[in-house]
């Protein structure tokens, strides 16, 4: 191996270490660096002295000021009391202006619409009391730093001013919110009964509904109930809505109306199987009324040939068609039988329940004809034996009637007497109609029955005359 021979600074050879020793600056650098340190220590002793400075001016407020700083303490004093007032008259209008809704949401009265111009009126009162509240706190800066005392204390006087109308006005918002105490609490009694009543009526429809179904389950249609039902479904579309939108008194009477026609529809329709039954009775009854009436008109012949043999013709003249005017109502009324049976198969019920009642009414005019025919026989019977007994029983309520008028009296009240004196002549009149060989029996009972009519109401006007003075 070939030895290398050692160049200078190799790192094979350490070099030789240089003694170490702080460099001297040259002259002129040596200034500056002198100046530099006498700076940096001075430093400090500026910034003290600046700092008091800096607190008094650059925009803040001086601490020590005199009358200014205390005219500016009550003028500050002065902003914010009127600032108080300034926030409690605008919570007062606020809350006026909600009870102003109410009261318009329910009532449309003249006093409501005096009301709503009364607070309109006042509402002008406050935005110029509120305007002059601004004015005066936008017209000084109580902040600035060189507010004269002067300026304070105008500030402080027209936020004085402000404060005194903003709590003037206030004072009259009061009085008027006391004042609106009837109409306000008869809108709030109305808006309670909102939520309620459409409620009732939700739950009226639904029962109605529930009925509607029951009814159908057991094999009815009744077509009839589920029109008016479905007819209510608008309604209730408004009543949830709200009155918000409808006005409080349009919608308690639309929740009125609808519950009560709801609950007349669940009424009817839980009420169908027993008026399908009804109707199914009431047809079996009427026929067989029908047929019984039609045996007994074929009676009636027998009973006029009896009345013409024995009586005049003025006793029994007025029943000859009797017979033929039955036959007519049972044909008429067994046709309205067979049209109220198809009605039921049908279940139109109304319908049905119509046909029933007019084939009701013919076969009672029937049943009145026939019996009348038999009726009258009897009567013209009893009175031919014995007509004394319709004589004194005309008499005795003429005589009963005679004391009544004179009971307390020395004298009869003409009005009573002169009606009371006409029976006794008529009475008489019609005794003298049974002497003859053929008397008309009939003429005689309907005279008794007249006298005993005009009898009767002159005994009940002398009873109300008498009732009303006492009742005085």
């Amino acid at each position: 191996m070939t030895a290398t021979p050692a160049q200078p600074h190799s790192p094979s050879e350490p070099r030789a270490r240089r003694p170490s020793r702080t460099p001297t600056p040259a002259p002129g650098r040596r200034a500056a660096w002198l100046r530099d340190a006498l700076v940096l220590a001075a430093l400090p002793l500026v910034a003290a002295l600046a700092l008091p400075a800096a607190f008094a001016g650059g925009g803040t407020r001086r601490w020590f000021g005199g009358r200014a700083e205390g005219q500016r303490a009550e003028a500050q004093a002065a902003k914010d009391a009127a600032a108080a007032a300034f926030y409690e008259l605008d919570t007062a209008q606020r809350d006026l202006r909600i009870s102003i809704e109410t009261i318009t949401a329910v009532d449309d009265s003249p006093a409501a619409r005096r009301a709503v111009a009364d607070f309109e009126a006042i509402g002008r009162r406050v935005d110029e009391a509120s305007h002059q509240y601004i004015q005066a706190v936008d017209a000084q800066d109580l902040d600035r730093d060189d507010l004269e005392a002067s300026a304070a204390a105008r500030a402080r006087s027209e936020l004085a001013r402000a404060k005194e109308e903003l709590e003037r006005v206030k004072g009259e918002l009061d009085r008027f919110a006391d004042g609106l105490g009837p109409l306000l609490g008869k809108a709030e009694t109305q808006l309670a009964r909102v939520a309620p009543a459409v409620e009732r009526a939700r739950q009226a429809l639904l029962a109605a509904s529930n009925a509607l179904d029951a009814a159908r389950g057991s094999g009815l249609r009744a077509d009839d109930l589920a029109a008016r039902l479905a007819a209510l479904g608008p309604e209730l579309t408004r009543l949830n809505q709200g009155a918000g939108q409808h006005g409080v008194p349009q919608t308690l009477e639309r929740a009125e109306r609808v519950s009560r026609e709801a609950e007349a529809v669940r009424a009817q329709a839980e009420r169908l199987p027993e008026q399908a039954a009804e109707i199914d009775h009431r047809l079996v009854s009427l026929r067989t009324r029908a047929q019984a009436l039609t045996t007994r008109a074929g009676q009636v012949e027998p009973v006029l040939s009896e009345l013409r043999r024995r009586f005049t013709a003025p006793c029994w003249q007025d029943l000859q068609h009797v017979p033929e005017q039955a036959v007519e109502h049972v044909r008429q009324a067994e046709a309205r039988l067979a049209e109220a049976r198809a009605a039921r198969e049908a279940q139109r019920w109304p319908d049905a329940t119509a046909l029933l009642s007019t084939a009701r009414a013919l076969l009672n005019a029937t049943d009145e004809a026939v019996s009348a025919a038999g009726d009258r026989l009897a009567r013209l019977n009893a009175v031919q034996k014995d007509p004394r007994q319709e004589i004194e029983r005309t008499r005795f309520a003429i005589r009963d009637a005679q004391r009544l008028a004179m009971a307390g009296r020395n004298t009869p009240d003409p009005r009573h007497a002169r009606p009371l004196d006409e029976s006794v002549a008529r009475l008489e009149r019609a005794i003298t109609v049974l002497d003859g060989h053929h008397p008309d029996y009939w003429h005689f009972l309907t005279e008794t029955e007249a006298v005993r009519r005009t009898v009767a109401d002159v005994v009940a006007h002398i009873r109300g005359e008498r009732g009303a003075a006492s009742a005085h």
